[in-house]
C-alpha cells in the first residue's frame, strides 16, 4: 500500500508549487508592515507587563514618592496624589484615612501597594 501512496504524492507535488501566484512587491511591503505592527504591539504589551510586575514588587513610600508614582496607584488621581504629598509626613499608611486624605474605599484599593518608611 505504501508503494502506491508515494508515487501519488509525488505526482501532486508539482501542482501545489504552481497553484498560487507570487505576491507583488506592494503585497510583500504590506505584509511586512502588518507583521512589524504586530511585533510592535507585542513589544509594548511585554514592556507594560514588566513595568506592572516591577511595581507590584516595590511598595510606594507615602513620604518620599513623587506625584507621578502616587498617581500610578490604582484609582489615585493626580489631585489625590498632590493631596497625599501635602499631608506629609506619615507615620503609618492608615493615616491616609484617619487624617481624611483618602476615603476608606480608595485606601483599601492601594493598601497592599504602599508603605511608610521612617525618616
Amino acid at each position: 500500500m505504501q508503494k502506491n501512496l508515494i508515487p501519488g504524492l509525488l505526482a501532486l507535488l508539482p501542482l501545489t508549487a504552481c497553484s498560487g501566484s507570487s505576491p507583488s512587491p506592494d503585497q510583500i511591503r504590506q505584509q511586512t508592515a502588518d507583521a512589524t505592527a504586530k511585533l510592535r504591539t507585542g513589544a509594548k504589551a511585554a514592556a507594560e507587563g514588566v513595568r506592572e510586575g516591577w511595581k507590584r514588587g516595590h511598595l510606594v513610600d507615602l513620604n518620599s514618592s513623587s506625584a507621578d508614582d502616587l498617581a500610578a496607584l490604582p484609582g489615585i488621581s493626580p489631585a489625590q496624589a498632590q493631596k497625599i504629598i501635602a499631608a506629609r509626613p506619615y507615620s503609618s499608611t492608615h493615616e491616609l484615612v484617619s487624617r481624611r486624605v483618602l476615603p476608606q474605599a480608595d485606601y483599601d484599593r492601594i493598601r497592599d501597594q504602599i508603605e511608610v518608611k521612617p525618616h
